[in-house]
Parts: structure tokens; C-alpha cells; sequence
């Protein structure tokens, strides 16, 4: 669906895009993540044909994308992190709108907006104007006008920014359908509890680069970091703690205000020969927990930054 060769993008002396590479294939939802100022914006706006760049090559759908190419551009829709609706217009016109810009049949268009309508949730909003939206409604909104015209290629930039709960997982399961139904989604968030939820793949950007992709297993398998082992320990002495430190595959051990803390590696009983030193030695203890690393784990390793930064 999308391939992106070696694509440069220069502001002036800043370097947005650095020999940036992307392929994109049918049937996924791809989520792109980056700190601020990685690239993933501009790398969009590319691919959109919205912006111009210094090198490299764009594909979509196995033809080049240019800002001329509108047989590809009316097989693709876009949900922007900004709301990009009329406040003089109301839910159901600004739906009409949108998707009149890529449909002209009467029949066809009213089928598409109703339908719109009916996936965003907003049948007792159709007279609405925005401004008597909810923030979460307001989004739905975006998004309908963004796919009502049935995209076979969509991009969504942050689009449960600042909603409430209903409406996030509205949206997700949204997003769900769209992709059931055939869409191939390309999507963008700070959450991280919804990325590892929604996609399929996930490329970490940094820099202008590609600096990881794969699956969310394949992403954590590349991280030193492991699983993380937690126990509530009361009165942990340095010789057993220095016992459990020895302790093959196990590393980072800490224990701090009755709290022991340690990454293993993945794999093997690590947390039944904590618990069997602990038992030996009378160590009263409480909670023991033993987690696999997350995805948020994987992009401060390969970062360096929280995806907030």
C-alpha cells in the first residue's frame, strides 16, 4: 500500500527526514511513533503529497504520489490531530461535504453520509453544529468526515487526543472496523496502551529515521531491558540480596522503602527461585509480580526519551 524510499525532507538547515524508508502493506493498521519532532508529521505530509522534499521516492497503492495524482488521493482519507471541520456547518453537512469532495452521485453520497453517521455513533447529533459538541463527539465527528467516502487507505494523527473514555473506545473500535471491512490504517499516537491494543506493526522514529519496526513482540525481543520482577519485602538483608543478585539470568536488582526490584531475562522460573530464597531465609514478603517489558519500555531503550518529550 505505501513505499517510501530513501525520502529526505529538509527545513532549511534541520534535516526532518534523514534517508527515511517505509513499507506499508495491505490490511494493517501501522502505528507510527516518534518523541516531538522525530518526523512522523512531516513524514505524513509527504507521503500526503502535501509537502515537498529534497529526495527519495513515493508510492501508494504501486503508483507515485503527486499532488496531481487525485485518482489516488480520492482512494485515501485523513483524520488530522486538529479538528478540520466547519463551525458554520453541521454534523450532517459537514459530513456531506467532505465526502461530496470525492462522491457525486445524490444516492450514493446520501447512503455514505448516513452510514458515516451511523459508524460514528452521532444519529442524535445530525443538526448539531460543533460548537455544541463534546470533546469526545467532536472527534467522532472528524473522523466521519474523514472516512465517510470509504478509503481504502487511511491515516489517523492522534485521534483520541484529550477525548473521554466512551469516546476512546468508540473510536478504537472504530478503527477496528474500518480495518475488518478492508482499510489499511496508518496510525499515530502518545498513547501507548493503544498501540500495542490496535496495531499490527509499529515503526519507532527518531531523528528524521526509522530506528525499529515489527510487531510488538518482535520490538520487546530487541531490548535488553526484560521482564521486570516486583516484590514486597520486609527487612531484606545486603547477603540476600546480594544471593538473589547471583542469581543466573537476573540483573538491576534493587531494594528500596520494601520495595525489591529486578529485570530478568525472558524465560526460565526466575520468580519461583526469588521467592525460594526469600522462603529459606524467613523473609517475610508480599505481592510478587513478574511483568514482560512494555512497549513503552522499548522506546525509552531505543530513544532515550518518554514519547511525551
Amino acid at each position: 500500500m505505501i513505499k517510501v524510499d530513501s525520502l529526505v525532507k529538509r527545513y532549511g538547515d534541520l534535516l526532518a527526514l534523514d534517508h527515511f524508508n517505509l513499507e506499508i502493506h495491505k490490511g494493517e493498521i501501522f502505528g507510527l511513533l516518534g518523541p516531538n519532532g522525530s518526523g512522523k508529521t512531516t513524514a505524513i505530509n509527504c507521503m500526503l503529497s502535501l509537502l515537498k522534499y529534497s529526495k527519495g521516492e513515493i508510492h501508494l497503492f504501486g503508483e507515485p504520489m503527486r499532488c496531481d495524482n487525485y485518482s489516488l488521493k480520492k482512494r485515501i482519507g485523513v483524520v488530522t490531530q486538529n479538528v478540520a471541520v466547519f463551525n458554520e456547518l453541521t454534523v450532517v453537512e459537514n459530513i456531506e461535504y467532505f465526502c461530496g469532495l470525492y462522491v457525486f452521485n445524490r444516492a450514493r453520497l446520501k447512503t455514505l453520509v448516513d452510514d458515516a453517521i451511523a459508524f460514528s455513533g452521532l444519529e442524535d447529533y445530525r443538526k448539531f453544529l460543533p460548537k455544541k459538541l463534546s470533546g469526545g463527539l467532536l472527534r467522532r465527528l472528524n473522523i466521519a468526515c474523514g472516512i465517510a467516502h470509504q478509503p481504502e487507505l487511511i491515516f489517523l494523527d492522534e485521534p483520541t487526543v484529550a477525548v473521554d473514555p466512551q469516546s476512546r473506545n468508540h473510536i478504537l473500535e472504530g478503527i477496528r472496523k474500518l480495518n475488518a471491512n478492508g482499510a489499511t490504517v496508518v496510525y499515530t499516537s502518545h498513547y501507548m496502551e493503544e498501540v500495542e491494543q490496535l496495531c499490527t506493526r509499529i515503526m519507532i522514529m527518531d531523528k528524521g529515521k526509522a530506528v525499529a519496526t515489527g510487531t510488538k513482540e518482535e520490538l520487546k525481543a530487541m531490548i535488553r531491558t526484560g521482564e521486570k520482577l516486583t516484590a514486597e519485602v520486609y527487612s531484606l538483608s545486603e547477603p540476600i540480596l546480594n544471593e538473589i543478585r547471583n542469581l543466573n539470568g537476573l540483573f538491576h536488582a534493587v531494594y528500596e522503602n520494601d520495595l525489591l526490584t529486578a529485570r530478568h531475562a525472558a524465560g526460565g522460573n526466575h520468580l519461583a527461585l526469588v521467592l525460594d530464597i526469600l522462603q529459606r531465609n524467613n523473609v517475610a514478603f508480599r505481592r510478587v509480580t513478574s511483568e514482560p517489558p512494555t512497549l513503552n519500555d522499548v522506546f525509552l531503550e531505543i530513544t532515550g526519551k518518554e514519547l511525551k518529550d
